[in-house]
């Protein structure tokens, strides 16, 4: 785990959105896009969801075996939920109860994937981009909608992809995981590159659209009686 300095790096809000934006322009500075991820051994999925009219935060980490694909361990965590929503703000409100729920696996993933955006955001700083520089770990956004950013027509195969692009800088790619299904924004978050990205979600992917890691995450997260965020 990174020596960042949790409380700076996930500070209790204290309703200035200036600061926050501040906050994560200089916490982008640390993500990291080069492949550095070991040899994978289990991978965990996270996803977050709101119960009791969203005022409790529900984190949800399924932690898989990397070569089966089958689950080992899953937990809930659940905090008040510590700030309203606020657009491109998201990982200051949701983070808190991520860390939680990874901190109870029994055992450190190899590589995150994340239900959302990694460096596909305005300030390059998604909350899988935003985990991954607070906990050091390898990181994936992998988001079912566009933050930022244009792209071409993506062709109706699986593996078909158009990088994503924003301010003249590719930020990740939009990729077909499932054929003639609606394609995901897929970005890495830290320690993994723009081109590996892409391959790790088809790699993790089964028959659905969701690879496996985020699909059990978010069907977690998501239970009847819950609310979406």
């Amino acid at each position: 785990m990174t020596s960042i300095d949790m409380t700076h790096a996930v500070p209790p809000w204290d309703g200035n959105v200036a600061k926050a934006r501040l906050l994560q322009t200089e916490l982008a500075a640390r993500v990291r896009l080069e492949d550095d991820y070991p040899p994978l051994r289990r991978v965990a999925g996270v996803d977050v969801g709101f119960e009791e009219g969203g005022a409790v935060t529900r984190a949800a980490a399924v932690l898989l075996d990397a070569h089966t694909r089958e689950p080992v361990a899953e937990v809930v965590a659940r905090q008040p939920t510590r700030m309203p929503y606020i657009p491109g703000l998201l990982s200051f409100r949701e983070l808190p109860a991520v860390l939680q729920a990874l901190s109870e696996l029994p055992e450190s993933p190899d590589l995150v994937f994340v239900d959302g955006q990694g460096i596909a955001h305005p300030r390059r700083l998604g909350i899988a981009a935003h985990l991954g520089v607070v906990t050091g770990l390898p990181t994936i956004g992998v988001a079912k909608s566009i933050l930022v950013g244009t792209h071409e027509e993506v062709g109706p195969h699986r593996g078909d992809r158009q990088p994503l692009e924003y301010k003249g800088e590719v930020i990740g790619c939009v990729l077909r995981s499932k054929d003639r299904i609606r394609p995901l924004i897929v970005s890495p978050g830290h320690r993994v590159s723009l081109a590996t990205a892409p391959e790790l979600v088809l790699a993790f992917g089964t028959k659905y659209r969701l690879p496996e890691p985020t699909r059990l995450a978010d069907r977690l997260a998501s239970r009847r009686g819950n609310t979406r965020r």
